[in-house]
């Protein structure tokens, strides 16, 4: 069974968000780093790119197949992991907290329609 934290909210595309305020930290849940298996490649977006809720944000790459994150919600990246294009398999050690990929300012009212973690653990049953 995959970890999914209970203070985070997530999306039906494998996508968590840790919210602080009007920012946002985007990554891939557990599921989907097992899912993709060991990951080789990262590519994230420019700061100050503004991207639409549902929207391709950032590549990730496995030795199975590449992978695209999508925005769980509208927002600017404000800041990017670097850690994570220079070492992607970071993302398959740590998910939760150093394989973040990106900060997103958001409207906080966004985050109204993401599944919190027991709709998240049904969604992988």
């Amino acid at each position: 069974m995959s970890n999914v934290p209970a203070n985070l909210k997530y999306t039906k595309d494998h996508e968590w968000l840790s919210i602080e305020g009007d920012i946002a930290t985007v990554g891939i849940t557990d599921y989907a780093q097992e899912s993709l298996g060991d990951l080789v490649f990262v590519e994230l977006p420019k700061v100050g790119a503004k991207f639409e809720g549902g929207k391709d944000m950032v590549i990730v790459e496995s030795c199975k197949a590449a992978s695209d994150v999508y925005a769980p919600v509208a927002g600017e990246v404000v800041e990017i992991n670097d850690n994570v294009v220079n070492t992607p398999d970071t993302i398959n050690t740590d998910p939760y907290a150093n394989g973040w990929l990106v900060k997103l300012k958001i409207s906080p009212a966004d985050v109204a329609n993401l599944l919190d973690a027991e709709a998240y653990k049904k969604l992988l049953d």
